[in-house]
């Protein structure tokens, strides 16, 4: 006889009615081949003296399982497991089901290398290098709240919890028209805008409408390694052309326009991602007009177009776009929060209607509530009003952050204050190695993190970027300290 009083297990306190309990646990034992189809069930009476509950309870167990098609029930017979049950192939009974661990599929599926694992985990007393997000703790968090509170509590909330618009919110496409002409001279209306999860989706998203295989698309030698990585993954032609103090260097685009059809060049020309420089007035003009003859698209990211410090901030290509060549994709991540996943695609109406279409299938809409909070954060004058703020800080953490890499590391580093944006590209003396640095490092509580992202194109430049802004004056100090001490260790060992 099958040992019911010590498999069946029964917690009182659980807020499952226990007639399920009983019945999760015979479809359990049933699914493992426990219970054997056309095995007899002991009676409903017997398993209630068993288990010292009422016979209803296991009568109305019994009658799910009949429901559910688990078992079937012969008049004068009783209640059998169902014969048509196929016996399920199990490779070993002796651990119980809810101690096994599943890590490997049963079925061959399709890896890609190119993604990186994002290690989020982080140690009590360790800091971690970035490449420049912002500090969390300056968040507006009230005032977000606040008004996601009276949005939330208005009568008329209902119409926006339904399945709404692939486009985004038509509110904060609005708002964002309104505020993006004002403040990068853009000319633009909402059907202009696709509201997007952050600037990835947007970068994903072109390159979907955008490239085919071996399609060619031009980046920097250096460049965002998350657009690298976007582009390989369409399987396009990547090529890479110079960056110097002055950004990408377009006459090479232009020799490579004459020998090949480009279909698309991706820069951040406000702040190059990595090595933080402004692309010229000059080549602007040059790669737009390269654009227009060579009928290619440039897919502008401008990551983070509100942090200038020394000047006002330069407008975006899309802003002298008068030919429909620019995708514009920014978001508010960067300068509120990464937890708000809120950015935008800008591009011709067409383009923006087969980029909707196509992020309906992979996201059917954004967080209608969220976008309508913050269309009225920026309506409400308090997204700039948090900018203001977080400059100052930003300004004043670079500021310290710069000075102390030049007190205590200049033997170690070369770098250029950056006009702009919220890090620094940090070139490491050719003497030392970033592979023994981040692994010194460890032993004094200093995560560099993935630096052979910043060059995938294999210059050897021996750089990598480092963010100041997430770190306020005493976490500066102590990562200058640990950094030093970390490269003092390895010279001793190099001498």
């Amino acid at each position: 006889m099958f040992p019911y009083k010590t498999t069946l297990k029964i917690d009182k306190n659980s807020k499952e009615p226990i007639y399920l309990q009983l019945a999760n646990q015979f479809i359990i034992l049933m699914s493992e081949g426990k219970l054997t189809p056309g095995t007899k069930l002991t009676s409903s009476r017997a398993l209630a003296d068993l288990l010292k509950i009422h016979r209803k309870t296991v009568v109305a167990c019994y009658e799910e399982l009949l429901l559910q098609g688990w078992v079937e029930s012969i008049p004068k017979k009783g209640t059998f497991v169902n014969t048509n049950l196929p016996i399920i192939q199990q490779l070993d009974f002796t651990s119980k089901i809810n101690n096994t661990l599943k890590q490997k599929a049963g079925f061959i599926f399709y890896k890609n290398d190119r993604f990186p694992i994002k290690d989020t985990n982080r140690k009590e007393g360790v800091i971690y290098l970035n490449d420049g997000t912002s500090d969390t703790r300056l968040t507006p968090t009230n005032e977000i709240a606040r008004i996601y509170r009276r949005i939330a509590s208005k009568k008329t909330i209902y119409k926006y919890l339904d399945y709404t618009s692939t486009y985004g919110n038509t509110q904060l496409r609005e708002t964002l028209a309104e505020y993006l002409n004002t403040s990068r001279g853009l000319k633009i209306t909402k059907e202009n805008i696709l509201i997007t999860r952050g600037s990835q989706m947007g970068m994903w998203l072109s390159s979907q409408l955008l490239i085919q295989p071996d399609d060619i698309i031009v980046v920097g030698e250096t460049n965002y390694s998350s657009a690298d990585i976007t582009f390989i993954h369409q399987n396009a032609q990547i090529k890479r052309i110079t960056v110097d103090n002055n950004g990408l260097v377009v006459n090479e685009i232009e020799e490579l326009c004459k020998k090949q059809r480009i279909k698309a060049v991706y820069t951040t020309s406000h702040h190059h991602h990595p090595s933080t420089v402004t692309l010229s007035a000059e080549r602007r003009i040059h790669l737009l007009n390269l654009a227009q003859k060579y009928n290619f698209a440039i897919i502008e990211d401008d990551y983070d177009y509100d942090f200038n410090y020394n000047h006002a901030p330069i407008l975006p290509l899309a802003s002298h776009d008068s030919n429909g060549n620019v995708i514009y994709i920014g978001s508010i991540c960067k300068t509120v929060a990464p937890v708000f996943r809120i950015g935008y695609l800008i591009a011709t109406e067409d383009f923006v209607t087969e980029a909707s279409k196509l992020r309906g299938f992979v996201d059917r809409q954004g967080d209608a509530l969220l976008e309508l909070t913050f269309s009225e954060f920026i309506k409400s004058g308090d997204l700039d009003r948090h900018i203001r703020k977080i400059i100052k800080v930003y300004q004043q953490r670079r500021d310290l952050f710069c000075k102390l890499l030049n007190e205590e590391l200049k033997d170690y580093f070369e770098f250029e204050i950056p006009k702009g944006g919220m890090a620094v590209w940090l070139q490491l003396n050719k003497k030392y190695s970033w592979k023994d640095v981040t692994i010194e490092a460890k032993k004094h509580l200093l995560e560099i993190g993935d630096w052979k992202r910043y060059d995938l194109a294999n210059l050897n430049h021996n750089a990598i970027r480092v963010g100041f802004a997430s770190y306020n004056e005493t976490e500066i100090i102590a990562l200058i300290q640990k950094l030093k001490t970390t490269l003092n260790t390895i010279k001793k060992a190099h001498d």
